[in-house]
């Protein structure tokens, strides 16, 4: 946990955000794997740590704004309880730590509710993305099952946005430890990758170092030769000299902080010459747009600039011609960079996720595309000092896309389909590191990671 000063610090700034009401923030609990009693790990939920820092399930808390009262709702451990689990303290020693004063018993919070909802006191609480939490939620309130979502408090779902979204120096520490990890997680697999390893030998030897490094893998690990798919995770496939491998992965801290970078490398000792070329431009758009990042600048404006990079790059090689503004306009680009080219991360990888991408990424002056490849933009807005997020550019062959959208004739003022043909079994290539924007640019967070071609093959040649 940090200070308890900072956990009652971000709860003062909430209160004056949101003003009246109730402020309900339900915890996570355990949830079983395939029968009741064998459990996925335990993952608080964050909004929850970021405002309380207590790492248990089966906790409720509640702020009434008009009385300011701030109740922990739970039960202690019984002696039997502790004969699975081992001694743990008492919840008004954890309540203690972060500040809140009051402990009640969890069969206390359903009268509390409805004391207040009787009193007219306004219920906020935040969009639920457990089943189990919405059920909660309507029986705490009397709202119905499929009405809790739309009664979601907007308010205090911005406020709380509003907070998370900038980050203090004692976040930065820890964004900082993740992405080290999550850097010696990309080490192991660069130099360890060779001829005839399974992808998810090379995948659980890095889940081993985010353990190893006091918490877990951040999501679960993109490890493939089949790059050209964006989230293919980890098969029992072997790889070969060749190939070139696709790793995505993160690493989150023991206070849950995460990590999220991507790098491409080849099986063999080096790049192929045309493994080489298309990885220059995809680095070529990385650059591009981190050299632009800054306070104010539009990140969707970034997203177009990769965009950019990776068509005149490809024009470079024959597979798109054309105007570049006019490629990216028409969205031709897209049969080659079809996802966003970044996200906020925190203490969600993909930082409030849960909140809504809209609310989270834009403004109402700056609406998400419905458009394929913007659509899955999931940051658009102009960019503020103490923001942390990724920058991610790729370029990936999908056969499918490639046989469909010619087949329709699409783009072909823009694409060379007979080039593109070429590169049907490629597979798929992205660049991926995490910045802090600060008041004069950016911050690279962690230790640099070899990222030129160069660099990559030096590593995997030590």
């Amino acid at each position: 946990m940090f200070s308890k000063e900072t956990y009652v610090r971000r709860r003062e700034a909430l209160k004056k955000n949101v003003k009246s009401g109730i402020l309900i923030f339900p915890g996570n609990k355990e949830t079983g794997m395939n029968y009741k009693d064998n459990w996925y790990p335990f993952r608080q939920d964050s909004t929850f740590l970021y405002y309380f820092g207590i790492n248990l399930p089966d906790l409720y808390v509640v702020i009434d704004l008009d009385e300011d009262k701030e109740i922990l709702f739970g039960d202690d451990l019984t002696p039997e309880d502790m004969v699975w689990v081992g001694a743990t303290d008492p919840l008004a020693i954890h309540a203690e730590k972060c500040g809140v004063a009051q402990v009640q018993a969890m069969s206390k919070l359903e009268g509390f509710i409805q004391k207040a909802k009787q009193k007219g006191q306004a219920l906020h609480y935040l969009p639920p993305y457990r089943n189990k939490v919405i059920i909660e939620i309507s029986n705490l309130t009397g709202i119905p099952v499929d009405e809790v979502d739309v009664n979601k408090s907007e308010a205090f779902t911005k406020a709380v946005i509003a907070q998370r979204s900038i980050k203090s120096d004692e976040e930065i520490v820890e964004l900082h430890k993740a992405v080290n990890i999550t850097a010696a997680m990309h080490r192991h697999a660069i130099k360890n990758t060779k001829h005839g390893v399974t992808e998810k030998q090379i995948a659980g030897e890095l889940q081993a170092i985010a353990i190893a490094g006091g918490g877990n893998i951040s999501f679960p690990i993109i490890l493939t030769k089949n790059g050209q798919y964006l989230h293919n995770h980890a098969t029992q496939a072997k790889v070969q000299n060749g190939d070139i491998v696709l790793c995505d992965c993160g690493a989150e801290t023991a206070m849950n902080y995460a990590g999220d970078m991507t790098r491409t490398f080849p099986v063999a000792e080096r790049f192929s010459d045309i493994q080489r070329e298309i990885y220059s431009i995809v680095l070529d758009a990385h650059e591009s747009v981190v050299g632009a990042l800054k306070p104010g600048y539009r990140f969707r404006d970034a997203h177009l600039l990769a965009c950019s990079r990776i068509v005149e790059g490809l024009k470079g090689l024959g597979l798109m011609k054309g105007d570049t503004h006019e490629a990216v306009n028409a969205g031709a680009h897209t049969l080659f960079f079809q996802c966003g080219l970044g996200h906020f991360m925190g203490m969600d990888v993909h930082d409030m996720e849960n909140f809504g991408e809209q609310l989270v990424g834009y403004t109402d002056k700056v609406k998400k595309s419905t458009e394929f490849g913007l659509k899955s933009l999931r940051l658009g807005k102009e960019l503020e000092a103490g923001n942390v997020l990724t920058v991610e550019p790729g370029i990936y062959f999908n056969p499918f896309l490639i046989d469909s959208w010619k087949a329709q004739g699409k783009y072909t003022d823009f694409v060379n389909y007979d080039e593109v043909e070429k590169f049907k079994t490629f597979g798929g290539m992205r660049v991926e590191e995490d910045f802090l924007i600060t008041t004069k640019g950016k911050e690279l967070l962690g230790n640099p990671l070899a990222k030129t071609a160069d660099e990559i093959e030096e590593l995997k040649n030590a």
